[in-house]
């Protein structure tokens, strides 16, 4: 008997995130398998305390979800970044209020199935808040965001997510905003300034990753 093709697409994937949560469990992340973007919505709101200031990155799969509205509703103060009319002394204020946060959103570049966090960054706020400051940081990782291995890791996050992150902030001057290949550009609005590998959870850190099986940012 034939197996319909969208039962088989969804159990790979479910064999794909099983052996990512159980890798980042190993290396001392909680991890957690959710099945649509609702589902993540809600176990993300379970595990961050009510009345929290949450920071949030430049993420474009935390907005996807829903969670900023979710937790702003819920009486949560959240401080975010995404605002083009900010000086850039604001900026540099709120970018270290997230810094100083209790919870720390944002998502991934790339998460390998050996259960390794892969960024890059062009100002390093959002790596920095992954590391140290906040008590707590949740990643939300869509399934586009697994890779096989670190060689995979970066490739995905130089030629797939930062030539759409670049084309998304308009960086007109970045030569992947117009081929959409990444080259080792010189442009002042470059975003791979800042590459980042977490092996482990950092010590100080209470780190959670929800995983999630549709395809969400970049």
């Amino acid at each position: 008997m034939t197996v319909n093709p969208s039962d088989v697409k969804a159990w790979y994937t479910e064999q794909m995130m099983s052996r990512t949560r159980e890798a980042l469990e190993r290396n001392g992340f909680q991890s957690f398998i959710t099945r649509t973007k609702e589902e993540a919505l809600q176990k993300a709101l379970s595990i961050i305390p009510v009345k929290a200031t949450v920071g949030v990155g430049g993420s474009v799969t935390i907005r996807e979800i829903g969670l900023i509205q979710a937790l702003t509703e819920r009486g949560d103060t959240v401080v975010q970044h995404w605002n083009e009319a900010l000086s850039k002394s604001q900026l540099r204020a709120i970018l270290k209020q997230e810094l100083n946060s209790d919870v720390f959103l944002c998502s991934a570049n790339a998460v390998t199935e050996d259960g390794r966090l892969v960024n890059m960054d062009g100002t390093g706020n959002r790596v920095a808040s992954m590391i140290f400051g906040p008590q707590k940081v949740v990643v939300v990782a869509g399934k586009n965001k697994i890779v096989k291995n670190l060689d995979e890791a970066l490739e995905r996050v130089k030629n797939i997510a930062a030539p759409m992150n670049s084309k998304r902030l308009n960086n007109g001057n970045n030569p992947c905003t117009k081929t959409g290949v990444c080259t080792d550009c010189n442009s002042e609005f470059r975003i791979c300034k800042v590459t980042t590998i977490i092996e482990r959870r950092p010590t100080l850190t209470d780190f959670s990753v929800i995983l999630v099986g549709e395809e969400l940012g970049f």
